[in-house]
């Protein structure tokens, strides 16, 4: 693939720069951020990889709980890995003390993670499947399910079924800018079939964020 084989950011229309603060502002990325950390819970010596890092947030929360555990971040995106790392840097956790930072499409992690593939902890991934057509969906959760270890665990924090009509209004915010094609399966809620379908077992929707562009479903899933 070449590497403008994916959505950026944030879409067709926003420049990259404008990332951090308009998540902050129209998703309630504290609340769910906060969730998958906390499902995640990484212990001292896990392994977690962030897959469609872009700018570090996530990453940079994950190390923030756990400082022992070997956060890395993977995004296709080079222009959002230097915001990564400048965030990173600006927090005290640059080069060798926080995140590693990898430029690599979510389909290809065992090739990206090299050594690491078949013994990582955990997988987490934020608002990247919404933007991917279905086939790249099925690619990237299979390849996530082949880089985690026996028993790991999956969190994905995406959009989900839009359940109600204000919902499913706000979300066509989302779809202008990324398009009704590859975001409609998820406003249909087909990720936890995607989820099974890819080997995960206790696929399970814990918790749904009402947010000004759509719901945000926060998903939990074992490789058996």
């Amino acid at each position: 693939m070449t590497e403008r084989d994916f959505t950026p950011a944030l879409g067709r229309f926003a420049p990259t720069r404008l990332y951090d603060p308009v998540i902050a502002a129209l998703t309630r990325e504290r609340v769910w951020r906060r969730q998958v950390v906390t499902r995640i819970a990484p212990g001292p010596d896990d392994v977690v990889a962030d897959v469609g890092c872009g700018t570090g947030s996530l990453a940079l929360l994950l190390h923030a709980a756990q400082p022992r555990a070997r956060i890395v971040g993977v995004d296709p995106d080079r222009q959002v890995l230097a915001i990564a790392r400048r965030k990173a840097e600006a927090a005290g956790a640059g080069s060798g003390t926080g995140p590693e930072w990898r430029e690599g499409m979510g389909d290809t992690l065992p090739e990206v993670l090299g050594p690491l593939a078949g013994s990582v902890d955990a997988v987490a991934s934020s608002l990247v499947l919404h933007q991917c057509p279905m086939a790249m969906k099925r690619a990237v959760l299979a390849s996530m399910h082949e880089v985690l270890r026996p028993g790991g665990r999956l969190v994905i924090a995406d959009y989900g079924l839009q359940r109600t009509r204000p919902m499913r209004l706000a979300f066509r915010t989302v779809q202008l800018a990324d398009g009704k094609r590859d975001t409609q399966p998820n406003a249909d809620g087909v990720l936890p079939d995607l989820m099974t379908g890819a080997g995960f077992e206790e696929v399970h929707e814990a918790h749904v964020v009402p947010t000004a562009t759509g719901s945000i479903s926060l998903y939990t899933a074992r490789r058996a």
